[in-house]
């Protein structure tokens, strides 16, 4: 009884872990989207000059 529960927990988490990271690729893509589309907006509005769009 004792190694189906194993089996089972151990599954439990698997699915958990991969519905994570599959969450955790969809806002890593939106977080680069909105990080490329700032950078390519900034550096139109520029007028010809350069300029960033961050602080460091």
């Amino acid at each position: 009884m004792v190694p189906i529960l194993l089996v089972l927990l151990l599954a439990l988490i698997l699915f958990g872990a991969g519905f994570a990271l599959k969450a955790l690729w969809w806002i890593a893509i939106a977080v680069l989207v909105i990080w490329l589309l700032g950078f390519l907006l900034r550096s139109t509005a520029a007028g010809g000059r350069r300029a960033r769009w961050y602080r460091w």
